[in-house]
């Protein structure tokens, strides 16, 4: 009879328990999942609907909730802009200033959307002109 015997020891585990605990991870590894657009950490699925300004997907409460957990009180404070029927507006300031000044998050229309403010210095994009053809 062949003896089955492997040099060192060491512990077995099968592949599934490693797939496993792999897949679980990957699936809790992190707290929220985000693009990061101009330099600023958004929801997933956030679209851009003009310059420097983003669409969220989630409603007001859970917005402010996700920009909670990702960019703490104590380090970026907030402050309310506007608090009307049916408008509502907060501002996240960005002490460091890199990249981004801050973020004003307002939701009106049953819509919530993030504008990324520019730091100081730094222009806004002029519109591209259009070249005209030069007749000869």
């Amino acid at each position: 009879m062949a003896r089955l015997d492997t040099p060192g020891v060491g512990f077995y585990k099968p592949r599934s328990a490693w797939a496993v605990a792999t897949a679980l991870a990957l699936l809790t590894g992190g707290v929220a999942r985000a693009e990061v657009l101009d330099g600023v950490q958004l929801p997933d699925k956030s679209s851009k609907v003009g310059e420097r300004r983003y669409r969220c997907p989630q409603d007001w409460e859970n917005t402010l909730k996700y920009f909670k957990t990702v960019y703490s009180t104590a380090t970026y404070p907030r402050r309310s802009i506007v608090n009307q029927p049916g408008v509502k507006a907060i501002h996240i300031a960005n002490p460091s200033g890199k990249g981004w000044a801050g973020l004003n998050v307002y939701e009106a229309n049953d819509e919530v959307r993030v504008y990324v403010v520019p730091p100081e210095g730094v222009p806004a994009k002029a519109p591209k002109k259009k070249s005209t053809p030069k007749k000869s």
